[in-house]
């Protein structure tokens, strides 16, 4: 009987740790998808037109762009550290980028649509136009520990 009693009160405890750890266990947090839309692209100014793109150590010419468009939070939460993600092609459809469709951040998306521009380097060699194809984004609901 002694054994029986010493069995249910551990069963019962065990019961009782769990049922609180359900309880108090923080939220994840989930990524939230950003619509990005009226992607277009202009010239750096001169200030920020400086750079090269390098590759194994060996520097080549390249120009700098900046990619403006539109980010549509349909969420009523600011959404941060929001990653974007593009293809970016030039006149030949070449890829501009290779094996990178990660190009950049936006620290935070309000509410709603608000403007986003978005640095890049691109070989002088491409030839223009850039093609800019399948822009997308998504971020946290929280910031994220740096």
């Amino acid at each position: 009987m002694q054994n029986y009693s010493k069995l249910t009160q551990i069963i019962l405890t065990c019961c009782f740790i769990l049922l609180i750890s359900w309880v108090f266990i923080p939220t994840a947090e989930a990524l939230t998808q950003i619509k990005l839309s009226d992607i277009s692209y202009k010239d750096c100014p001169p200030e920020l037109a400086k750079g090269a793109v390098t590759s194994g150590g060996s520097a080549a010419a390249a120009n700098c762009f900046i990619v403006t468009g539109k980010a549509e939070n349909g969420t009523y939460k600011t959404v941060y550290d929001a990653d974007i993600y593009g293809r970016i092609y030039d006149a030949n459809n070449d890829p501009v980028l290779q094996n990178r469709t990660r190009l950049g951040s936006i620290a935070e998306v309000p509410p709603g649509t608000s403007d986003f521009e978005l640095r890049i380097s691109v070989p002088a060699n491409q030839p223009l136009p850039l093609q800019l194809k399948q822009f997308k984004a998504s971020g946290f609901s929280s910031q994220v520990r740096r």
